[in-house]
């Protein structure tokens, strides 16, 4: 069992059965617990967890339709209902079993209602292992614009059992695998290098990889909770990510890490333009992650749809476009503003690399 101590909790990395999970149940032996989950991980995950643990025999269970097309606002406001209906208290717990959108969301709910109850992070996707889970970001969409609306909350635990991996459809392994990618191209080349050997055999992620993985999410956060310096580093690729993810939601295959992929490869060709990447290291990042994450077709429309979402961006400032750049593989910066007619040369150029997702 790997215990990686975070701001005022702890990460668990190992068999749920062997954590002190048991224990965290017990301080609710009182209380009332609600399981909340989407549609994927109701059966398979929830449903090992209460076979196993019989203090969650009795508990509550709430299960929404799993994909962003759920994380909204209307959701969330359903769910404070049914909150409401089954009378739990500030002093009750909510464990948030599932991949980034339900730990994004379940943080939120547990955050606001009635000023703030405890919960528990239990990811079940690569994703939600290496960040979603990690770091206290709470939220949920607004529209096309992701997580717009949210808070920063920290669980009282979050355990991270690989077992629930097993469950996962290798496209989902992918999405999480972008992620760890970008831990690597922010701080560590060494692991972005072994994370590509990694995915040459997706399903059998080494208990160490993940380990690193979490471990350098957990670093910056901790030194930063709030976002106000070197954390940002964590939103490479995030800029043009997630306008694209956006603006494709709801069709099939566009995840959130492949979206961040190629906005991984988007901000590293910006890099390169503005003199701070060599050529050659965003020659070998984008035939990296080309390899793994397709470009999607989209218009000249839709690309000034696009281009101007990008307003919106959570990172802005003083009406500037805020985004982090590459001055080398395992080297980010952040706080670069980039204009318009910047952001529309990136989508430009690449244009003629794409594939049709309709």
């Amino acid at each position: 069992m790997h215990i990686i101590q975070s701001s005022g909790y702890q990460l668990e990395l190992g068999s749920i059965v062997e954590s002190s999970f048991i224990e965290k149940l017990k301080l609710f032996s009182n209380e009332k617990i609600v399981l909340f989950a989407d549609e994927h991980t109701s059966e398979a995950c929830v449903g090992f967890l209460i076979s196993h643990y019989d203090q969650l025999s009795e508990a509550e269970v709430i299960v929404i339709p799993a994909g962003e097309l759920s994380k909204t606002v209307e959701i969330v406001e359903n769910i404070w209902e049914v909150l409401s209906d089954y009378q739990i208290g500030r002093h009750d717990l909510l464990i948030n079993v599932g991949g980034g959108m339900i730990t994004d969301m379940g943080g939120f709910i547990a955050s606001c209602y009635k000023r703030g109850i405890q919960f528990i992070n239990i990811p079940t996707s690569l994703l939600g292992m290496v960040d979603a889970s990690i770091g206290g970001k709470t939220g949920v969409n607004l529209g096309h614009f992701k997580n717009q609306i949210g808070v920063f909350s920290y669980p009282i635990a979050v355990y991270i059992d690989p077992l629930f991996l097993l469950t996962l459809p290798e496209a989902e392994l992918m999405s999480g695998y972008a992620e760890l990618l970008k831990h690597g191209l922010i701080s560590d080349v060494t692991l972005y290098k072994r994370v590509l050997e990694q995915m040459e055999d997706p399903a059998s992620i080494s208990m160490e990889l993940l380990k690193d993985g979490i471990e350098i999410k957990n670093n910056v956060v901790t030194a930063d909770p709030l976002e106000k310096g070197e954390r940002k580093k964590l939103n490479f690729g995030h800029t043009f990510g997630h306008v694209i993810e956006g603006f494709y939601l709801g069709k099939k295959g566009v995840s959130h890490g492949w979206a961040v992929a190629i906005g991984m490869i988007f901000e590293s060709y910006l890099s390169y333009k503005k003199g701070l990447l060599k050529f050659e290291d965003f020659q070998e990042i984008e035939r990296d992650l080309l390899k793994w994450f397709k470009i999607p077709s989209f218009s000249d429309d839709d690309v000034q749809q696009m281009v101007d979402w990008l307003l919106n961006d959570k990172k802005n400032r003083s009406g500037k476009i805020q985004c982090c750049l590459l001055e080398g593989m395992g080297k980010c910066t952040f706080d670069h503003e980039i204009s318009l007619n910047e952001a529309m040369e990136v989508f430009l150029h690449f244009k003629n690399q794409q594939i049709n997702l309709n």
